[in-house]
C-alpha cells in the first residue's frame, strides 16, 4: 500500500476529464460479479459476460472522513475514473471510525459507507472493500490494540459481520478484501503493525504466537473472516491483498475465491515480476490489487501490465490525491512536480492500454 505522499505523486497531466455525477441520478444496477464457471476469470450475473477487473485504490488513507466532510469530491473523482476507463476501485473504510468498541460500530461511519455504495451504484463502477484498516499510526484504537489475539480475531470478525451486513443487498460490491497485506506472526516487540512509511503502517500481523506455524495461523484466521462474512452475505466474493511473498500466502488461498496479490515491477526486471506473478496460480482467478510505475518507468510498467494478460484476469493501480485536470493543468503551467509527473505517467498508461486490458485472453498454462 501506497502512502500518501506517494499517492500524491502518481496521477499528474493527463487528459482532462469533465464528468460531474448528477446528485440522485441512478445509473442501470450493476450485474453481480462471481468467479467464471471455468474458474479462470470473472463474469457477470445473470448475463454471463466476462468481467475484467480495471481500475484504482482509492482514498486509501481517509475514505470515510472524504464521505463525512467531502462526499461531492467523491462523487467528482469516482465520475472521472470511470470516464477514463475505470471498472472498479478498491476503498479501505479505516476500523477506528467504524469501530466504537469491541461490539460495537458507529452508525455514522456505516452511514458513509452505504452513501459510498450508492454513489459507486449512479456511477456504474464497482467497488472491493478492503479490511481492517488501522494505517494512521496517531489514530489507531488503544483498546483494539490492548487485546489478546484471540478478542482481537474475535474484534476482527465483528468488523466484517458489520460490513457484510451494510452492503450484501449492494449492486456494487465486486468483493471483499479481508486485510491488507498480512503477516503472520510477529514478535510482541512489534506490537500489531508494520510495514512503516512516514506517519503510517500498511501491514498488519495476525498473531504473536510462535507455538503454530504461518500455515495454520492462515488458515484459522481466514476461516474466522469467512464465517463472519458469511452470516450476512454468502453471494460476494472473498480475497486478501498479498504482499509478493507467495510461499507464505498459498494455505490463506484455500478460504479465498481469487487471489489478490500486489505486485510493483522493477526497471529492466518486468520478467522476472511475471515470473513471480506465475507463482500465484493455485487454480484460482488472479486480481493484481496493486501495481504502479513506483519503481520503473511507465515503459516497463506497460510491458508489466501487456505481459502480465492470460495469467492475471484484473489489475488495480493507484487514483491520485489530485484531480486530473489539475495535474494537466500543471503539466501545461510548467509546474508539475516529479510526483505530479509520475502520477501523469500512470492516468496516462492506464488511459493508453485499457482498450486492450479489457480484450479477454487465453489463460496461459
Amino acid at each position: 500500500m501506497l502512502p500518501r505522499a506517494v499517492q500524491r505523486m502518481i496521477l499528474s497531466g493527463v487528459v482532462v476529464v469533465q464528468c460531474i455525477v448528477a446528485s440522485g441520478a441512478c445509473a442501470a444496477e450493476l450485474e453481480a460479479v462471481r468467479v467464471a464457471p471455468d474458474g479462470k476469470g470473472f463474469h457477470l450475473v445473470p448475463s454471463g459476460q466476462r468481467f475484467i477487473p480495471w481500475g484504482h485504490n482509492y482514498g486509501s488513507i481517509d475514505i470515510l472522513k472524504r464521505m463525512a466532510t467531502e462526499p461531492e469530491r467523491v462523487e467528482r473523482d469516482f465520475a472521472e475514473m470511470k470516464a477514463v476507463g475505470t471498472t472498479i476501485v478498491r476503498v479501505h473504510p479505516e476500523m477506528p471510525r467504524i469501530m466504537s468498541g469491541p461490539n460495537a460500530v458507529d452508525t455514522q461511519a456505516i452511514g458513509q459507507l452505504k452513501r459510498l455504495l450508492q454513489i459507486a451504484e449512479n456511477t456504474g463502477v464497482y467497488v472491493m472493500i478492503t479490511g481492517l484498516a488501522c494505517y494512521q499510526i496517531d489514530n489507531r484504537l488503544a483498546w483494539y490494540d490492548a487485546q489478546p489475539e484471540k478478542d482481537r480475531w474475535q474484534t476482527q470478525a465483528f468488523f466484517w459481520e458489520n460490513i457484510a451486513r451494510t452492503c450484501s443487498d449492494s449492486s456494487a460490491v465486486f468483493a471483499y478484501d479481508l486485510v491488507n497485506e498480512p503477516a503472520a506472526i510477529g514478535k510482541v516487540k512489534d506490537e500489531w503493525y508494520t510495514g512503516k512509511m512516514g506517519d503510517v503502517e500498511f501491514c498488519q500481523w495476525l498473531s504473536h504466537e510462535a507455538d503454530r506455524s504461518g500455515d495454520t495461523i492462515f488458515r484459522e484466521w481466514t476461516t474466522l473472516m469467512r464465517q463472519a462474512i458469511h452470516k450476512h452475505d454468502q453471494t460476494h466474493m472473498i480475497t486478501m491483498g498479498m504482499l509478493p511473498f507467495p510461499g507464505a500466502y498459498a494455505v490463506a488461498a484455500e478460504n479465498l475465491d481469487f487471489v489478490s496479490p500486489h505486485l510493483y515491477p522493477k526497471t529492466g526486471k518486468v520478467d522476472d515480476e511475471i515470473a513471480l506473478l506465475r507463482k500465484f496460480d493455485w487454480g484460482k482467478p488472479i486480481l493484481i490489487g496493486e501495481t504502479f510505475p513506483l519503481t520503473c518507468s511507465a515503459d516497463d510498467e506497460r510491458d508489466f501490465l501487456l505481459n502480465s494478460r492470460g495469467i492475471s484476469q484484473g489489475w488495480i493501480g493507484h487514483w491520485p490525491d489530485d484531480s486530473p485536470t489539475v495535474l494537466a493543468e500543471r503539466k501545461a503551467s510548467g509546474e508539475a512536480s516529479i510526483h505530479d509527473a509520475i502520477w501523469l505517467s500512470w492516468v496516462n498508461l492506464f488511459q493508453e492500454i485499457g482498450p486492450q486490458m479489457n480484450v479477454e485472453l487465453p489463460v496461459a498454462e
